[in-house]
């Protein structure tokens, strides 16, 4: 077993990073914008990065089901592994969930999602305005539980690189390896 990601997973790892880092604050920024074409042009944005997103995912998770992750290092206490493992489990679980979520949504308040402008993705519900405000709560909390998960999982990685001075980092970020 190797102590390194493929590059395909490397690459999985940091389109899918940049896109929701791009997703996130674009969320919120256009939530408060008062109706207009630039609020429904960045609401399309969204979309399509969510869209994105959850096609990537589907492609992380076969890399995932056909690919051995590296171990952990032997060194990490028990309670990190499961700490890692879980959060990684979250946030797998979470780039399904959000842009279903967000589709569902959309769906429910009546607005189809088109994929770039281009590609009609069918509405998965009815149009009912109560369960769109319920799917927004959805969305929005699943949102910030990403975001903090994504929080603990940066500052998980610095620890490791600048405090436990192993490879856990340099796993994703190759050009960061220590030579032995």
């Amino acid at each position: 077993m190797t102590n390194r990601y493929t590059p395909a997973a490397i690459s999985l790892h940091w389109i899918i990073a940049l896109l929701i880092f791009a997703a996130f604050p674009l969320g919120i920024y256009m939530h408060e914008l008062p109706l207009s074409p630039t609020k429904l042009k960045l609401y399309s944005y969204h979309k399509w990065i969510g869209v994105t997103v959850f096609m990537f995912a589907v492609l992380r998770l076969y890399w995932r089901a056909t690919h051995v992750p590296p171990a952990l290092p032997d060194k990490m206490p028990g309670w990190e592994k499961f700490a890692a493992h879980a959060t990684h489990f979250a946030l797998y679980a979470l780039i399904f969930i959000i842009p279903i979520s967000g589709w569902l949504m959309s769906s429910a308040k009546g607005f189809q999602t088109v994929w770039f402008g281009v590609l009609p993705l069918p509405d998965l519900l009815d149009k009912d305005k109560e369960l769109g405000d319920l799917l927004l709560q959805v969305h929005k909390l699943l949102n910030f539980a990403m975001a903090g998960l994504l929080l603990g999982h940066v500052g998980a990685a610095l620890k490791h690189h600048f405090i436990e001075r192993d490879d856990i980092l340099a796993r994703m970020l190759p050009f960061l390896r220590r030579e032995p």
